[in-house]
């Protein structure tokens, strides 16, 4: 009975958040498909993550390597996209680079440079995000707002990544309104970028937005949106 009521509440929770993704889209006249749920799984275990992928779950994001390296294999499901959404050590970039469709924190020369290198190694051309810390904040990781443009531009060159958007962690507010303003910014950074026309640089994805406020989010332009909150429950 425990394990029946667990798995309906992943279900009817997920199920919620992909109703609320179609109907923000709607509301501001885009095309819900045009929008992609992030099923934020970490510190979630298999068993969990597993009834997330049963109820529709096509994307999952982790924070940690180690910790996705042991659900991607206890799952091994050809069909989902695994996507690294937290702070990348370089340290930890050769195994993330076998492990992740799509890395969305990368923040520095020197850690887009180890991806590529070790990508390289396996003939790998790794998707990446720049992550961007458009408020500014010294307890998050990102490039500033200010610098973003000239890193895209260095990581334009590395020969195996390729720039596919931009990524942000804004602020916490109560009130998912007072997060718009960061949205906004990232999406106009994302125009001044496009404007650019740097080579192997693609401004496609805009990764914002959470489960407090990804309806904000997509309302700004988010096409990932990383919720695991609102379909896991509160973590321990």
């Amino acid at each position: 009975m425990l394990r029946d009521k667990m798995t309906d509440n992943i279900r009817d929770r997920f199920q919620e958040v992909m109703d609320r993704i179609r109907g923000a889209a709607q509301a501001c006249g885009r095309d819900p498909e045009s929008v992609r749920l992030v099923v934020v799984s970490k510190t979630v275990g298999a068993d969990s993550v597993k009834e997330a992928i049963l109820s529709g779950a096509k994307i999952l994001g982790e924070n940690y390597v180690q910790e996705a390296r042991d659900k991607i294999n206890a799952l091994s499901l050809s069909d989902i996209s695994w996507h690294f959404i937290g702070h990348l050590q370089t340290n930890k970039a050769k195994y993330a680079v076998r492990l992740f469709d799509l890395i969305h924190s990368v923040d520095s020369f020197k850690l887009a440079r180890e991806i590529d290198k070790y990508a390289g190694k396996i003939a790998k051309c790794q998707p990446v995000l720049v992550q961007v810390n458009i408020a500014g904040e010294a307890t998050k990781s990102g490039i500033s707002e200010e610098k973003a443009v000239n890193l895209v531009k260095e990581i334009s060159r590395l020969e195996n990544l390729s720039i596919k958007g931009l990524m942000t962690m804004p602020p916490f507010f109560n009130a998912p309104d007072r997060v718009r303003p960061f949205f906004a910014a990232l999406k106009v950074l994302s125009g001044l970028i496009r404007a650019e026309q740097i080579p192997n640089v693609e401004m496609a994805e805009l990764s914002m937005g959470m489960t407090g406020d990804f309806e904000v989010a997509i309302e700004e332009g988010a096409t990932l949106v990383r919720v695991g909150t609102a379909i896991f429950g509160e973590r321990s």
